[in-house]
């Protein structure tokens, strides 16, 4: 028997009576990771020992009950389920979410993930399973990131010149996740690092965890001058008075044309905590799935694509008979 799979601003799978990554308060979630976009206020969750951590930095609660499951450790879910957390390579504490049912057989969630190895992650893991429900945020055949270690290098060099020019290179990448893998690419370079408050906060989190990093320091306005800094996208308004700046996004988005226009910035940088779109096809390869189930980003495109190789695959959070229409009729 299939599983009854459902998408309401998160993702409801009654016949064990747990969501997965429920964005509005619930009784029973298992959460993935510790992105706020993946949360909610929830009464019991699921979910590895470091996102638990973060959780209690950005929704604090007396009452939420947490079960701490190491990875690849199995713990019975329900009467006839039971589940297993593996790495999602996503970032720190980041989960696929496999179930096992003695009826509906082995169902993966990925959650966000990357197959390509990072510097502040484990590796993902790739378990097989009969149904995927996997995140396509690059589902398009032009997001196909170019190697790791050519962007790495010219954001090294930027960062270089701009401090060689007098002036105060700003990289603007997330305050949890993305900013600790640019901090451990920076490493080799041995730069001068500020960080802004909350990223400094969430890579002390990091480093209580284990995670090694480059010396850094806490942004200081006063002293900012002759440092790269590190700051989150909504904080960009704390840095905008300093004198000499130059900016520089650091995401997959990078790969659009114009991005540097739309993020208004004077460089920007294709380095993505997320697979993708080759890496998206290999992850099917693997997990062999019989049916797949697609979320976020451009969901219904990679569910085209995988049906048309050949594999059962709809969009979850899309209009599945409107893009039935439009395939049959082409």
């Amino acid at each position: 028997m299939a599983w009854d799979i459902q998408f309401r601003k998160g993702v409801w799978l009654p016949q064990v009576g747990w969501w997965l990554d429920a964005r509005r308060p619930s009784e029973r979630v298992l959460v993935s990771h510790a992105h706020s976009d993946h949360l909610g206020r929830h009464r019991e969750v699921v979910c590895t020992g470091p996102t638990a951590r973060f959780m209690s930095l950005r929704l604090p609660s007396k009452t939420r009950r947490e079960h701490i499951l190491p990875y690849d450790h199995t713990e019975r879910l329900t009467a006839d389920s039971q589940v297993t957390l593996h790495s999602a390579g996503h970032m720190l504490g980041s989960a696929q979410i496999l179930i096992e049912h003695e009826e509906h057989g082995r169902l993966l969630y990925t959650g966000d993930f990357k197959l390509r190895p990072g510097h502040s992650a484990p590796a993902c893991v790739v378990p097989s399973a009969d149904t995927l429900i996997m995140e396509t945020t690059f589902g398009r055949p032009r997001y196909v990131f170019p190697p790791e270690e050519d962007v790495v290098r010219q954001l090294i060099a930027f960062c270089r010149q701009t401090l060689a020019d007098q002036s105060t290179p700003v990289l603007f990448c997330y305050s949890l996740g993305k900013s600790q893998e640019v901090l451990s690419a920076l490493a080799p370079a041995g730069l001068p690092l500020m960080l802004h408050p909350e990223t400094f906060r969430l890579t002390r989190l990091y480093e209580e965890a284990g995670q090694n990093f480059p010396a850094y320091r806490e942004f200081n306005r006063e002293e900012a001058s002759g440092h790269v800094i590190l700051c989150p996208p909504h904080a960009r308004n704390a840095i905008s008075h300093l004198p000499g700046l130059r900016t520089a996004m650091i995401t997959g988005w990078a790969l659009d044309p114009g991005a540097k226009y739309r993020y208004r910035c004077d460089e920007v940088f294709p380095l993505s905590d997320h697979a993708d779109f080759n890496d998206l096809l290999r992850f099917v390869e693997r997990v062999r799935p019989r049916r797949v189930l697609t979320l976020h980003g451009f969901a219904a495109d990679f569910a085209a694509t995988l049906r048309a190789r050949g594999i059962e695959a709809w969009a979850l959070d899309a209009e599945n008979q409107l893009e039935m229409a439009l395939t049959d009729s082409a």
